[in-house]
């Protein structure tokens, strides 16, 4: 089958969804990736993929411009013709969906998150729900990431029953992230660190006034901040603050890298103090190398985090719930962090093996497959 695989960001598909696209590869089928242009498009043509650049605003609610943007699905897709639409991330799959149900391909769409706009209790969300509804409409199927973002689209009617599917996230490979032992920290050398795009969504902000408490008790503590800044988003921390956090020493701000596992296993503890997620891929990543994590209690993380068992949750935006659970971190002895990280990594190799998600998606091109025939 000829699939193609839109996104809002390149870096998104080779990050989150390399595994499945080379099963793809592997299964014989061509694979066109219709994304915007970023670095991350030469590592897919690398990967075996034909992209094409795809001109969107993804941080927008112009009606002009996500008019042009639904114009421009229609036309890559008569274009490239493709047998089936994989589809991540809010924007592609509202328009990719409406343009694919328009041209009689088949689309299948992710729910990765639902976004600031879907959950700010405005007109705004009555808009988008609305989008969601008509576009997903007359798709076979919709990937849901966690049991709250599935059970909120039936309960509102904007999906049926028989559509759902759920997915372990994006699913992790736990050959690739491999437990590592602890780097060996005494107590009050405790590391942390918080793996995301720099987004007030993210719980950045939390994170930094909880780490400015700890250290003025526990100063041999470290606070690292890992991922991209100058994100297209309207929750993005701008700059000049981080740079105030560290040189206030309360965050060293890493910038971002490709390879994670090498801060991961500089970590004693993983943070993630979002306010809602999909199937957050950072306590995947941590879970499969061992960490404990400490996540708030939202849909996405607390699906990850066996409170008290695989880490400890707090509340969302409330830096001094998130302080008192790093605390309680700092606190613990270094065999109750390792005996966190070792249950962590059991619970990724039994629920979240991105084996299931590849599964998934086989069943789901088989079925079109069949239907087309």
């Amino acid at each position: 089958m000829h699939v193609l695989v839109t996104a809002n960001a390149a870096w998104n598909l080779v990050n989150f969804r390399r595994g499945l696209i080379a099963a793809l590869l592997q299964d014989g089928h061509r694979v066109t990736v219709l994304a915007p242009p970023d670095g991350a498009l030469d590592r897919l043509r690398e990967m075996g993929c034909a992209v094409v650049a795809l001109d969107m605003d993804r941080k927008g609610m112009s009606p002009l411009r996500d008019g042009l943007l639904a114009l421009r699905f229609v036309r890559h897709l008569r274009a490239l013709r493709p047998d089936v639409v994989l589809g991540y991330t809010i924007k592609n799959n509202v328009f990719g969906a409406l343009a694919a149900r328009l041209l009689g391909i088949p689309f299948l769409p992710n729910v990765t998150g639902l976004g600031t706009a879907f959950l700010s209790g405005s007109w705004l969300q009555r808009l988008v729900e609305r989008l969601y509804c008509v576009a997903f409409a007359q798709v076979p199927l919709v990937f849901f990431q966690n049991e709250d973002d599935r059970d909120l689209f039936l309960n509102r009617r904007l999906v049926r029953p028989g559509q759902v599917r759920l997915l372990p996230g994006s699913g992790i490979d736990p050959g690739h992230f491999t437990p590592c032992a602890l780097p060996g920290s005494t107590a009050e050398g405790v590391t942390f660190l918080l793996i995301g795009r720099v987004l007030r969504d993210k719980g950045v902000v939390e994170y930094a006034e909880a780490a400015a408490a700890l250290r003025r008790d526990h100063p041999n503590a470290r606070f690292r901040l890992l991922g991209p800044m100058g994100a297209e988003n309207r929750t993005a921390i701008a700059p000049d603050t981080v740079r105030a956090w560290q040189e206030s020493g309360a965050v060293d701000y890493l910038g971002a890298r490709d390879d994670v596992r090498p801060e991961i296993a500089a970590a004693d503890c993983v943070v993630l103090p979002s306010y809602r997620e999909g199937m957050p891929r950072s306590l995947l990543e941590a879970g499969a190398m061992a960490r404990p994590v400490v996540a708030t209690d939202v849909p996405g993380c607390r699906h990850v985090v066996v409170d008290g068992e695989t880490g400890l949750l707090c509340r969302a935006r409330d830096a001094a719930s998130l302080r008192d659970a790093m605390a309680r971190v700092i606190a613990m002895p270094p065999e109750a962090r390792m005996a966190m990280g070792r249950a962590g990594r059991a619970r990724v190799e039994a629920v979240y093996d991105e084996a299931r998600v590849i599964s998934a998606y086989r069943a789901a091109l088989a079925d079109i497959s069949a239907g087309a025939r």
